[in-house]
């Protein structure tokens, strides 16, 4: 989707801000790291490599529904989803951790102003990570995509950590105060405790413009149903870039200044 709107003269990496969760959070490192956006996208290309596709199974939604029910806020959900994940039989944290560093081309904080997603997985508070706060960017971004019942959760000095899509999918409300928001957002569903991007961007746009990209037909189609597939990565690249010359006009209304 970058790579498709820089094609149309739009160069979203000019952002002062940029808000990373769960794959987003592999996507915003990425393109903070002063590698190319070409070069990038010829990556997602590449194939999957050694990675083999996880998948959010039965029993990880069964239990899943499960924290919400009767969850009177979000904190509570989120701890018991935070429960779920340290119970489960996942494999070790080093080897997703090795995973992560392997997809970023850069390990240092970039210099632009970076923002990383998680939840702590004993106390359900939503964690902000950035260059400041004395977390590798590796360990940052492993903690932001460990889905809870898939992959481990992610050791950073003595706490634990999760997906910080478990608040919402995109966080978008950490662009408060911004004049100029581009939300691009794979999955832009919430549900029960889980914050609803619409909720999000209703409330951006009191003080900003805001721009939504969400997958069209063809690529959800690109994407599949399980969106933890690695052999889906280049189908999706290019319906992506191929989407965004549908929606050019409609980022360049927002992102113009």
């Amino acid at each position: 989707m970058l790579a498709g709107l820089a094609d149309a003269g739009i160069d979203l990496l000019d952002a002062d801000v940029f808000v990373g969760t769960s794959a987003g959070s592999v996507v915003a490192a990425q393109v903070t790291s002063g590698v190319p956006l070409d070069e990038l996208y010829s990556r997602q290309l590449a194939g999957p490599g050694a990675e083999v596709a996880a998948r959010i199974g039965l029993r990880t939604l069964l239990a899943g529904g499960f924290a919400m029910l009767g969850a009177r806020d979000e904190l509570v959900f989120r701890r018991r989803l935070g429960r779920m994940a340290l119970a489960a039989p996942t494999g070790p944290a080093a080897e997703r951790i090795a995973l992560i560093a392997s997809r970023l081309p850069v390990h240092d904080w970039p210099d632009r102003r970076l923002l990383v997603t998680a939840i702590d997985a004993d106390t359900g508070e939503f964690v902000v990570f950035d260059r400041d706060g004395g977390v590798g960017l590796v360990e940052a971004v492993a903690a932001s995509c460990a889905v809870p019942g898939v992959w481990a959760p992610v050791p950073i000095g003595e706490r634990r950590f999760i997906d910080g899509g478990m608040r919402s999918a995109a966080n978008a409300d950490l662009a408060n105060g911004a004049g100029q928001v581009v939300v691009i957002a794979p999955i832009a569903r919430g549900a029960g405790r889980i914050a609803r991007l619409s909720d999000q961007v209703v409330a951006l746009r009191r003080t900003a413009r805001v721009a939504v990209v969400t997958p069209d037909r063809a690529a959800r189609q690109a994407i599949g149903r399980n969106v933890l597939d690695p052999a889906r990565r280049a189908p999706s690249a290019r319906a992506g870039r191929a989407q965004a010359a549908a929606i050019a006009d409609e980022i360049a209304q927002v992102w113009a200044s």
